[in-house]
């Protein structure tokens, strides 16, 4: 008899034995990172999609339909079948619309980040449904999806780490008192599989606030206070001397563009996986041609580097092409940007020229969380967001790996991010 306590921790062996003994219809696993959700819902899914063909098998259907469902389908790809295909060996082939059948059933891939998702899937009749990083979900996407699970004896699986306390996903759902709705809070250390060490240097990593509290304990809680409370100029605040005396490994710029609010250029430099801002250049109602003028006199200074740019402004960065400078469209997931930095601000790996960063020093102090909600107050935070975009997409195209979180989790290309 195989002892499921070798293969899953006890709030899994209890989240199992619960599907088992309950007819339910929507199943959401909520809570921190690196706590076992996915990697449980990853093996439901599998039990899921046998318990479909067996149903398909009574009905005589040929080809039941089952929809995957993440924030895109770069995510699916990392988050569920990599991880299938390394535990279990399964290869996938995929059709020209990146379907797949698996035990018998047609499993059809859409990404629910944004509206465009409902094409793949409105019209289907589908026997159930895994949706990946909920909380990341269009609502009218979600709600397509439960619609369409219709067939006889659907199920609807979910994951996700959890938001602020307003979201839809919590209210609606996951607080819900309905028939056949059954949901499950993870904290980091329910995982009992991981190793001590790792635990301790996660939680002491961490940014203090409201990071810590969804990372580690799950928590559905908003921010308070200031975006960024570790930064310190004694520890983070270096010289121009010093900042000249360091051969960089790489340099990059993050880019905002800006009219009314500031536009912000930052140089960026990398140094053993630390990140040193040594140029700050912001200003209001300037040109797309002063901006270009501005980009090719730092890449006069330090080559043909990348500049990461606000993707809100298309035409902006083609003018940046066309100019001939390697210009792309940043990655602009603002909470894991931000704890990004604040991460790096902790595990004092971020260090800036301060004495020469004026619009920095201004915004540091001030850049602050809307009440109610896990989103930052779009005031003070246009050479924060240039920085937010040098760092997390060089994190991303380096495949650099954040503490606490895995490289499927952390990195991903910026091709399907958004």
């Amino acid at each position: 008899m195989l002892n499921l306590s070798k293969a899953y921790t006890p709030k899994q062996i209890d989240i199992l034995k619960a599907c088992r003994n309950t007819d339910w219809f929507l199943l959401i696993n909520h809570g921190a990172k690196r706590s076992g959700k996915t990697q449980l819902d990853n093996d439901i899914f599998l039990q899921e999609l046998i318990r479909v063909r067996k149903i398909a098998n009574k009905l005589g259907i040929d080809t039941p339909q089952y929809i995957l469902a993440g924030y895109s389908l770069g995510n699916i790809q990392d988050n569920i079948l990599t991880e299938l295909s390394n535990k279990y060996g399964f290869e996938f082939k995929f059709d020209k619309f990146n379907n797949f059948t698996l035990f018998g059933v047609k499993v059809v891939q859409t990404s629910h980040g944004s509206i465009s998702g409902l094409g793949r899937i409105r019209g289907m009749t589908s026997f159930g449904a895994y949706i990946n990083e909920a909380s990341l979900a269009n609502q009218e996407v979600f709600d397509e999806i439960k619609a369409r699970c219709s067939g006889p004896g659907a199920r609807i699986i979910a994951d996700t780490n959890p938001d602020h306390p307003e979201h839809w996903l919590l209210k609606d759902y996951i607080k819900s008192t309905a028939a056949g709705i059954m949901s499950f809070h993870f904290c980091l250390d329910d995982n009992t599989f991981l190793d001590e060490r790792y635990i301790k240097n996660i939680k002491e990593s961490t940014p203090k606030g409201m990071f810590y509290d969804r990372g580690i304990n799950g928590a559905w809680v908003s921010g308070e206070g200031v975006v960024y409370p570790d930064f310190d100029q004694s520890v983070h605040a270096i010289t121009p001397e010093n900042a000249r005396k360091i051969i960089f490994d790489r340099v990059l710029c993050g880019v905002d563009w800006g009219w009314e609010h500031w536009g912000a250029v930052v140089v960026i430099g990398v140094k053993d996986g630390s990140y040193y801002v040594i140029e700050e250049h912001a200003a209001q109602h300037k040109y797309i041609k002063n901006w270009i003028e501005m980009a090719k006199d730092i890449i006069r200074r330090y080559g043909d580097i990348p500049f990461y740019c606000d993707p809100a402004r298309a035409e902006h960065i083609a003018a940046f092409q066309d100019a001939g400078i390697e210009a792309y469209m940043a990655n602009n997931r603002v909470l894991s940007g931000i704890e990004a930095v604040a991460t790096l601000m902790t595990n004092k790996q971020f260090f800036i020229v301060y004495s020469q960063c004026p619009r920095f020093r201004e915004e540091i102090y001030k850049y602050i969380w809307k009440k109610n909600t896990g989103e930052p107050l779009k005031e003070n935070d246009d050479v924060l967001c240039a920085i937010r975009y040098g760092i997390y997409s060089d994190i991303t195209v380096n495949e650099i790996e954040l503490p606490g979180q895995s490289m499927a989790e952390q990195v991903k290309k910026l091709k399907g991010m958004f």
